[in-house]
């Protein structure tokens, strides 16, 4: 399953990348490489940070294979029609979901304890969107306040986790990890919720105001 869960995050990660080179207006090997950065990226990083040689798409080719056919059908489907306005969240949403959960696992099968696997298994979800947005000379979604971005992939990575030492088959607990991802991301997407903000300067004028 977690192969599948790779190669589904690849494609959608491609689609969302593909999406955002567009609302930049570069030329097609533009759209590729950008496409080809976010789907990959995440996987590349947790890939380098727990010592697994060979990189999983240098190991299996399949994967550069799904991004460029992802690419290619998201070029011919925005000449047949304007994708919505939110398309990239959705496509973003899904690859985070499908790659935080698998990233989990690998952590998990490499014998790292829960709290790392719920951090690398953030880090896949997040890195390829971060190094797009920054590409494409964006603020990361990441940082974008009102977004449950990161949040999103540690909850659902944590009740994944907590769901399989309970004794749930781990396909129920992966769907319900990526469940629980999307519907808090896209929830914080359509009602802006987001987590309490640190303001110093705010925090500072307040007691200067209290001390007059």
């Amino acid at each position: 399953m977690r192969y599948i869960l790779d190669l589904l995050g690849v494609g959608v990660f491609a689609v969302s990348g593909a999406l955002a080179a567009g609302r930049k207006h570069l030329d097609w090997l533009g759209v590729a490489v950008i496409a080809l950065v976010t789907a990959i990226g995440g996987g590349t990083v947790r890939d380098v940070l727990l010592n697994r040689h060979p990189i999983f798409w240098i190991a299996n080719p399949a994967y550069l294979l799904v991004c460029l056919a992802a690419t290619a059908f998201t070029l011919l489907y925005v000449h047949l029609r304007i994708p919505a306005p939110r398309a990239l969240l959705v496509a973003d949403a899904l690859g985070l979901a499908f790659f935080t959960i698998s990233g989990a696992q690998i952590a998990e099968q490499s014998g790292l304890s829960w709290l790392l696997a719920i951090l690398m298994g953030a880090i896949t979800g997040v890195a390829g969107g971060m190094a797009r947005d920054v590409l494409c000379n964006e603020i990361p979604l990441i940082l974008r306040r009102g977004q449950l971005y990161a949040s999103s992939a540690i909850v659902g990575a944590a009740l994944y986790l907590v769901l399989e030492r309970a004794g749930t088959p781990r396909e129920a607990a992966s769907l319900l990890g990526m469940a629980t991802i999307a519907l808090v991301r896209f929830a914080g997407i359509l009602w802006r919720i987001e987590l309490p903000v640190l303001s110093l300067e705010e925090e500072a004028a307040e007691r200067r105001r209290e001390s007059v």
